[in-house]
């Protein structure tokens, strides 16, 4: 797989009009498998036809089962600055429930050794909304986190995918239904608890320290283009949208051939303004008025300002810029959608 992941990169070096990156991101499927020569050639690959920022930020997503003082090593030595930890819960039932490998003590234990070795900017992922989990139970899971000290926390509510597990058992009837109002509970309760410690919500899943924001997916939420490298990447490029086959074999057989095999999408003006709405509303930086007339046009504007004054429960305005409240990022996705051009 590296061998067709580094022949992408020199196929699609154009890409991207701006060759200065700003941020790598090693993530999906078991990036954390990759070994010390493996990321060296992707890396060394990047560089041969883009510059790299001297402070980039350089993630790896990993699990706790994955994290040993060897790995930790190599990934040091092959520039990785940033790790993303896929902790999830402190329950060990839960944590089975889930179909993960670690357990809760590995899950501290990882945090910790990576901190020792030398990581400063951890990320970790918490999931919250499961049955497993009451108020009180979801206050112990934030303040274990705290106390771990890294300075991102990325958490996201449960949600039961048809396909899966979880969802074909939901489906047969042997699994709850998701209880919203609780998950609405924890959401608020989590917001009140990362505040006390330092925390900034800037984006509604994302919180991070004061100048430990993820610069790669700030820049996604930003409308920034990117390049995604690998089965089922997507790019961006300000224009269009791309996404390479999901079959890895397919997409090793074309690359062998030369031949990148994937589905475009050209965004119309109406499209871009969706998407905009879509991400920014969900970050502290939130629709800036200025930038949606020059952007969009003054009629997409007004209609834009025509929808949104009638949220005011939901939003603050201050300096042309709109954002969410606390009420308004519990129903954030769909105030954004109320606000979309069909």
């Amino acid at each position: 797989m590296t061998v067709a992941l580094v022949k992408e990169i020199a196929l699609r070096k154009g890409y991207l009009s701006d060759k200065h990156i700003k941020s790598i991101y090693f993530g999906g499927g078991t990036p954390s498998l990759l070994s010390e020569k493996e990321l060296n050639a992707i890396i060394c690959e990047i560089k041969k036809h883009f510059i790299i920022d001297a402070k980039a930020e350089i993630t790896l997503e990993a699990n706790p089962d994955d994290i040993t003082k060897e790995n930790l090593a190599q990934w040091l030595k092959a520039g990785i600055n940033r790790l993303s930890i896929g902790l999830q819960s402190f329950n060990n039932e839960e944590l089975k429930w889930m179909n993960r490998a670690h357990t809760a003590a590995e899950s501290v234990n990882s945090v910790k050794m990576a901190q020792d070795m030398g990581f400063d900017n951890i990320s970790i992922d918490l999931i919250y909304g499961s049955k497993f989990q009451t108020l009180p139970t979801w206050e112990n899971t934030l303040l274990k986190a705290v106390n771990l000290q890294t300075k991102h926390i990325s958490s996201y509510n449960l949600t039961i995918e048809n396909k899966t597990l979880l969802g074909i058992k939901y489906s047969k009837g042997h699994e709850p239904a998701i209880n919203d109002e609780l998950s609405s509970n924890q959401f608020v309760l989590m917001q009140d608890i990362l505040a006390q410690h330092n925390f900034i919500q800037y984006e509604i899943s994302n919180f991070g320290k004061k100048n430990f924001f993820a610069v790669h997916n700030t820049n996604y939420w930003m409308g920034q283009s990117y390049l995604g490298i690998g089965p089922s990447a997507h790019s961006y490029n300000g224009t269009s949208r791309q996404w390479n086959i999901k079959n890895n074999s397919l997409y090793i057989n074309g690359l062998e051939t030369g031949k990148l095999l994937f589905e475009k999408e050209e965004l119309s003006l109406n499209e871009k303004y969706n998407e905009y709405v879509l991400t920014r509303l969900r970050t502290i930086w939130g629709c800036d008025t200025n930038e949606l007339e020059s952007l969009f046009g003054a009629k997409i504007l007004t209609y834009f300002k025509s929808l949104i004054e009638k949220k005011q429960e939901f939003i603050d305005f201050k300096k042309g810029i709109y954002t969410l409240n606390n009420k308004g990022k519990l129903q954030a996705d769909g105030i954004a959608s109320s606000l979309f051009i069909l």
